[in-house]
């Protein structure tokens, strides 16, 4: 559920039957979020937010609705080029070295820019369009190497190298980025 305040923005509200009273914590767009009892209706929600409004200004970091709505926008954005680039590109680097894997997925996780899991599903961060193309490259060719290696072993680097013999250039030079929009 989701509600609009004048002062906040947009607040998510999350349900949960392991919540037994409420919480207010940041989400990672930087609106307000407040966990809640599983039957508590919107009228209660609102008001456990207006009785609670000194102590959240106080204490939470929240960002203005206006940024909110401006990360939205670049989140927005990111994701029609991620969709247009990233799939083809890990694509073409998987039929290039000879790699096969099921599915691919974009995501926009605040501090990962891919993992590869045992299912053999390449998630890939849409921060990788904020890089420069060699790094998001390197972050692919790491990617499709786990589908052999699932661990950081040597064999696992030694594959990575085979394909980016720049490899831990590349890796330092994407530690000067963040994933996060």
């Amino acid at each position: 559920m989701k509600i609009q305040d004048k002062e906040f923005g947009e607040v998510i509200v999350r349900k949960s039957p392991l919540v037994r009273g409420v919480r207010f914590s940041v989400s990672t767009s930087g609106r307000l979020a407040m966990s809640v009892p599983t039957y508590t209706t919107e009228f209660l929600a609102k008001r456990f937010l207006n009785s609670n409004r000194k102590v959240i200004r106080e204490k939470l970091p929240i960002k203005d609705p206006g940024e909110q709505r401006a990360r939205d926008y670049q989140k927005k954005l990111l994701m029609k080029k991620a969709r247009e680039y990233l799939p083809y590109r890990l694509d073409y680097y998987a039929k290039l070295y000879g790699y096969s894997y099921d599915k691919c997925r974009l995501t926009h996780a605040n501090t990962r820019w891919g993992s590869c899991s045992s299912r053999r599903t390449i998630s890939l961060n849409i921060g990788l369009m904020k890089v420069p193309e060699v790094l998001r490259d390197y972050v692919i060719i790491h990617e499709l190497a786990h589908l052999n290696h699932m661990d950081h072993s040597k064999e696992f680097w030694a594959e990575v190298g085979k394909h980016d013999r720049n490899y831990k250039n590349h890796e330092k030079k994407l530690k000067m980025f963040s994933p996060g929009i």
